[in-house]
């Protein structure tokens, strides 16, 4: 890599270095799967990954520019999601 590749590449990082947003919800230990494969099936909005099964606690990762969105459709899901 050049200089010139090198200082684009970091460029590039400075730019989406805020992007990433991190949602730590709750739902019922019985929901984390529908909430997966609802999130999931919306595609370019968020990933879930369950933090602790026992207590239906997840972590949404998004961008900052997604999450309106995505909280709007989580808000329209048959799930009860408390955000923590």
């Amino acid at each position: 890599m050049n200089g010139l590749e090198h200082r684009n590449s970091l460029q590039l990082k400075d730019k989406y270095k805020d992007a990433d947003l991190i949602i730590n919800a709750r739902v019922e230990r019985s929901e984390i799967q529908m909430l997966c494969k609802l999130v999931e099936a919306l595609g370019h909005l968020g990933i879930v990954t369950t933090t602790n099964k026992e207590l239906g606690e997840v972590k949404i990762q998004t961008t900052k520019d997604c999450w309106l969105e995505l909280k709007t459709v989580l808000a329209k899901m048959p799930l009860k999601i408390e955000f923590i």
